[in-house]
């Protein structure tokens, strides 16, 4: 029996010219199943992954069975795939993988360029779902929108679409219009779409795809959002007409994250589907989003934000200023080849009284490293308050900083199960296990 993980993570990662082929080639081997589906689709720069979370769990709590689909995994590949928080065994995606195999030898066979990862894994979910007779599924995209494998959907009952910023842009376009245009793809014909109010010319990007496809177009605005306060348990906000509501997540961005979810499940409400405001307020007091500013030691307090671009550091940056001012901090940082990382650096450097722990990630070759970031940092912040280490070391040291100290990982998600295994070994240690 071969591992399923050893096995996906093993399985092509190449990349291909923006395309939909190999998609819609399974989706006709299977006589588009996915068109008796109900979808809520979500794309966006930043939060689409925490909107995923909301979507689902608030679905959940209604009493539906909800298929969820996010990336990337954490620790595992089963992550990805889960139904009403049940992750896909071993064994289910095995058997998946035994019925795929056949199909996706012939098309490689035909084809030049392979069936990719995010492919097996697409439609492994979409299979997984259609066969235990979801009531929706929270689909989120992997990269951006018109040509990502998601968007082989056809009619999802509600499309959100949340941030827009610079991301991928050798793959989506260099202007944000343009990264608007890709993520745009998710808006389909006599459907709705939600947005959070953006700049003009990213909103016009949006009314002009809504308009072109008789697709109607719900633009929250900052204004629909009143009563906001926080405290280090909850966000506390009203929507529109539904008070009182709290969320368990960590930053003001979340509020708007949680505002396009509320809009949703008003939509949904419209097309004849039951989601009571009892509902909506327990499914965000008790959803959860590993990886974004998650704490993950208290003492000391260690805290993981998977920040990958300039608007997640912005975040995390205000998210700093509410929760941790009055603690000395400790940035250790990893952050793939291929993000901006001098653009993220400078941002960071503006915290002048942070110390800045510069790591090669997991010292694979898609990370920068940490001479390279280096070289960037020392251009922004006093080369005392930069020090180079692993990160094993990193993550050892954070554990033997003091309690006015918060240490927080940042830069990407793929280093995640490096750090959680060596907290809870050194807790382990202090324990005596």
């Amino acid at each position: 029996m071969i591992d399923v993980n050893e096995y996906l993570k093993n399985f092509y990662k190449g990349t291909k010219n923006p395309s939909l082929k190999a998609m819609q080639y399974f989706m006709n081997k299977y006589n588009n199943f996915e068109k008796e589906m109900k979808f809520i689709h979500i794309a966006g720069t930043n939060g689409k992954g925490s909107c995923t979370e909301i979507i689902a769990n608030i679905l959940q709590k209604q009493g539906y069975k909800v298929g969820k689909f996010l990336s990337p995994h954490l620790i595992r590949y089963n992550e990805r795939i889960s139904i009403n928080g049940k992750e896909i065994s071993d064994e289910e995606m095995l058997k998946l993988i035994e019925e795929l195999t056949p199909l996706i030898d012939e098309y490689n066979k035909n084809e030049e360029v392979n069936i990719t990862l995010f492919e097996l894994e697409t439609i492994m979910a979409l299979l997984y779902f259609y066969r235990n007779n979801v009531d929706f599924v929270a689909l989120e995209t992997g990269l951006g929108g018109l040509y990502d494998c998601t968007n082989i959907i056809t009619k999802p009952l509600v499309s959100i679409i949340t941030s827009i910023g610079y991301d991928h842009m050798h793959i989506l376009g260099n202007t944000l219009a343009e990264i608007a245009y890709q993520k745009a793809g998710i808006i389909k014909s006599n459907s709705n779409t939600v947005i959070f109010q953006n700049i003009p010319e990213v909103d016009i990007v949006f009314i002009n795809q809504c308009k072109e496809k008789n697709n109607k177009l719900h633009i929250v605005n900052e204004s629909d959002i009143s009563n906001y306060s926080f405290d280090n348990n909850f966000q506390y906000f009203d929507y529109k007409d539904i008070t009182e509501l709290s969320i368990n997540l960590k930053g003001k961005i979340q509020t708007q994250n949680a505002s396009l979810c509320i809009e949703a499940m008003k939509i949904l409400n419209e097309l004849g589907y039951e989601v009571t405001n009892q509902s909506i307020r327990n499914g965000l007091k008790t959803v959860i989003h590993k990886g974004r500013m998650e704490q993950l030691n208290d003492k000391p307090i260690i805290v993981y934000d998977g920040a990958h671009n300039e608007p997640a550091i912005k975040n995390l940056q205000d998210m700093v200023k509410m929760y941790y001012s009055e603690y000395k901090r400790v940035y250790i940082i990893s952050i793939l080849k291929r993000k901006d990382y001098d653009k993220m650096l400078k941002l960071l450097s503006e915290d002048n009284e942070a110390i800045f722990v510069l790591t090669s990630g997991n010292n694979s070759n898609s990370y920068a490293t940490s001479n390279e970031l280096y070289e960037c940092m020392k251009k922004y912040t006093a080369e005392e308050k930069i020090h180079m280490k692993n990160m094993e070391n990193a993550i050892e040291d954070a554990m033997l900083s003091d309690l006015n100290t918060v240490n927080f990982v940042v830069g990407s998600f793929y280093i995640y199960s490096t750090v959680v295994s060596k907290i809870e070994e050194k807790n382990n240690y202090i324990r005596g296990i």
